[in-house]
Parts: C-alpha cells; sequence; structure tokens
C-alpha cells in the first residue's frame, strides 16, 4: 500500500484555514502533519479537516504559540505526545496506525536569534531538545522499525539546505553545534532523510523564506528547515518527494511550506 504524508508549518492554522483546504483539494496527502498551529485544543478547526475528507484528528494545542496537529484519512489505533524539556510546550505528537506503522511529528524550538546558550535561554532549550531526541532515538531504535518522523526541525544542516553556507554559520538553525547535533539525532535511530534520498546533497533545496524580504521569490534567501525521515526498513519503500515551493506564493501564506513522501508502506 502506498501512503503520502504531508508536513506543513502553517504559522496559524485558524489563519490560514483557507490554504489548508486548498492544499488538502489538489493534493490529497494521506495525512497531513502541521506544526506551529497557535491555537488550543476547542478552538482547532476540527469541522474543515473533517469535511475535506481528513475524520481523524490528533491536537496537541497551546494559546497563541506552538502547537502540533495530524490530520489523516487512515485511522489511529493510538495517540501520544510528550512533554520535551518538562517544558510544557506542545511540540510533539506520535500516532499509530492499524498496521503499526509509527509516524512522530515535532516542531523543534527556533532558538531565538543568538546561537549562544548562555546569553540566550532560547537557544539552550533548543539545544536541550536535539539531545533529549537523540536519547529517544537511541531508546527506540531495537523496537521501532517501521517509522516515520517528520517535522520543522528548525535546523538546515547541509551546505545547500541554506542560501549561503558561508554567511549562515554563525546564524541560528545552521550553526554547527545545531547542524552537529542534528546528525546525531539522525544517527540515533539510523534516519533516512528521504527528501535527499530524492534531491541530491549538491543541489540548493528550501522549504522555508522568511516573510521579511520584500520579493521572496526574487531574493531566494531561503532554508531547508522542514523535514521527513524514515527507518532503513522502510527506506526500499520510498517512492517520491516534493516540495511545493508555489505555496510559498498563496494567499496568506506561511513562511513555509509542505513537503511531502509518497511511501510503499
Amino acid at each position: 500500500m502506498a501512503i503520502t504524508i504531508a508536513t506543513w508549518n502553517i504559522n496559524s492554522v485558524r489563519l490560514r484555514i483557507g490554504i489548508v483546504e486548498q492544499f488538502l483539494a489538489a493534493e490529497s496527502p494521506d495525512v497531513l502533519c502541521l506544526q506551529e498551529i497557535k491555537t488550543i485544543d476547542d478552538s482547532f478547526p476540527r469541522k474543515a479537516l473533517i469535511e475535506a475528507g481528513y475524520p481523524h484528528l490528533a491536537i496537541a494545542g497551546q494559546k497563541g504559540y506552538h502547537g502540533v496537529a495530524i490530520a489523516s484519512k487512515l485511522p489511529f489505533k493510538t495517540v501520544e505526545k510528550d512533554d520535551w524539556v518538562a517544558m510544557g510546550d506542545a511540540r510533539h505528537l506520535r500516532v499509530r496506525f492499524e498496521d503499526g506503522l509509527l509516524l512522530d511529528n515535532f516542531y523543534i524550538p527556533a532558538g531565538g536569534d543568538e546561537p549562544d546558550p548562555v546569553a540566550n535561554p532560547k537557544f539552550d532549550h533548543k539545544l536541550k531538545f536535539l539531545r533529549e531526541m537523540v536519547a529517544w532515538g537511541e531508546r527506540r531504535r531495537a523496537s521501532e522499525k517501521r517509522a516515520i518522523v517528520v517535522g520543522d526541525f528548525n535546523v538546515a544542516p547541509l551546505e545547500h539546505d541554506v542560501w549561503s553556507h558561508k554567511k549562515l554559520l554563525d546564524v541560528v538553525s545552521h550553526t554547527p553545534i545545531e547542524t552537529n547535533l542534528l546528525g546525531e539525532v539522525q544517527a540515533a535511530h539510523d534516519w533516512v532523510d528521504a527528501v535527499r534520498h530524492f534531491v541530491p546533497p549538491s543541489e540548493k533545496l528550501y522549504s522555508w523564506w522568511s516573510y521579511r524580504a520584500a520579493d521572496w521569490n526574487a531574493a531566494d534567501k531561503g532554508r531547508r528547515l522542514d523535514h521527513i525521515w524514515v527507518t532503513p526498513d522502510l527506506a526500499g519503500g520510498l517512492v517520491s518527494t516534493r516540495t511545493l515551493r508555489e505555496a510559498r506564493g498563496w494567499e496568506k501564506p506561511s513562511d513555509h511550506v509542505p513537503v511531502m513522501l509518497t511511501l510503499e508502506v
């Protein structure tokens, strides 16, 4: 069976439900993972998602900040959420489908502006979150062989995941301490980067463009912050990925665009 999973930092699901509906109508993934929904569970636009054909909803909301959700055509067997770094932030959801496939949806902290964990508590929080993810991956490595992890990782790990490797080495999201830590997270469970499986690391690829640019498309100063990883046992079923750059130009866009994976499971 083939399954298509999309991940998208929507930057307020209630504000942007129109483009969510547009995306679902056009692309019809089996599962949509959202980050930064910026709403409590009770205010999540359930009706719109159900009417779009996604009756199975898992939500970890938070007023005004953070929040993740999973909308699915496929039923969940279980739903779990973890409190990372004991901060009480809604940054994670885990669902297991009826065939046993496991899916984790993460919104890793952005980390603020100063890449100094002493001077900047937000950056310290981010590094602690990533270190917890390393331990999490090591614990699950032996037991979870059919797993997928997606989300806004807020790290652009490779040289061509950013518009300028040299200029962004001291900018949060591409500093060596972050990229090295994300590499440790990936190695802890032998995760396969599904998108770079199809797009060579030598090619520029972005999923985020700042709102600050007067013309984001012309400037093209992007970063690849949104990721889909699979366990090695699933890597043989990788069919295709897409990064929907055009969504950055939609009405009232998020600064992130959807990233999609089709996988034979």
